[in-house]
């Protein structure tokens, strides 16, 4: 039986807790908080004894393995070498997100205390963690996800990635609220006509019928579009002889509203019609 681990790490707040348990629902062995230090005995657990039925693990690790993260690269290798399929999964947020969260729940940070202010232990817990970032597989900003739309991606993503090669996102966003700070390949279509600029239009978005036919009357468009999947359908081959599990693909206009909307969408389908049977779009500015 394949073993295959899960480490599931972040900044606090960020929705660690929340991965876990959406891993634990689809039936891996989860266990959080653990010390680095413990990982490899834990798997030697899993893979043998009254353990041994278990071929899905989830660990989560966080910034109080202060003493031992230095050593995490080379412990991943280590338990690759052991013939386990390791994948890390980091989560982050914005600072003003995360600030906010913790002041809504009233819940401390672990780093925080009397001599550290909860703005500075964030800022130390990012700098802990690099290791973990550096590494990680897939990276998820929730600055803009809510509980249930993180869980979805969970059960998408992580769950879908068990049983396929590599697990696409498409996502839209506004360049006028930033670059979705994990995407892989970002593509601007700022260029293409806008409908904004339709009053009839203005109110509506990329899933509408209204827009998707004004947008395939402009042969721009289209053009946009068969360049952005030929280049994908090429290099993605590539990607996946390099054993990535994970690829986010973000779109682009003004306001991720119209065009970076319509374009997810048929990328999506199109990807989805081509045999990729583990694609999601996601839309950040309409969540």
């Amino acid at each position: 039986m394949d073993m295959r681990l899960s480490i599931v790490s972040g900044l606090s707040g960020s929705g660690k807790s929340i991965v876990l348990n959406a891993l634990e629902d689809m039936g891996y062995y989860c266990v959080d908080n653990l010390p680095l230090s413990l990982l490899p005995e834990l798997m030697g657990q899993v893979n043998s004894g009254a353990l041994r039925k278990i071929s899905h693990t989830a660990v989560g690790i966080d910034s109080r393995n202060l003493a031992q993260l230095d050593r995490f690269p080379q412990m991943v290798e280590e338990l690759e070498r052991a013939t386990i399929a390791v994948e890390i999964v980091f989560l982050h947020a914005d600072d003003t997100i995360l600030l906010k969260r913790f002041s809504e729940t009233r819940r401390r940070h672990p780093l925080s205390g009397a001599d550290v202010a909860l703005k500075e232990a964030i800022q130390k817990e990012r700098e802990i963690l690099q290791p973990v970032f550096a590494n990680a597989d897939l990276q998820i900003d929730t600055s803009h996800t809510n509980v249930h739309d993180l869980r979805r991606l969970v059960q998408h993503r992580i769950g879908k990635s068990a049983y396929h090669d590599i697990s696409l996102l498409f996502e839209s966003f506004g360049y006028k609220h930033g670059i979705p700070a994990d995407a892989d390949i970002v593509f601007d279509v700022r260029c293409l006509p806008n409908p904004h600029w339709e009053a009839n239009l203005r109110p509506l978005t990329g899933k509408d019928q209204a827009v998707i036919d004004f947008l395939r009357s402009h042969t721009d468009v289209q053009q946009m579009f068969t360049d952005i999947s030929a280049f994908l359908e090429k290099w993605l081959e590539r990607f996946k002889q390099e054993n990535r599990s994970y690829m986010t693909i973000a779109i682009g206009c003004t306001g991720g509203q119209h065009r970076s909307v319509y374009m997810v969408r048929q990328l999506t389908q199109h990807f989805q019609h081509i045999g990729n049977s583990n694609v999601m779009e996601r839309h950040r500015e309409l969540l």
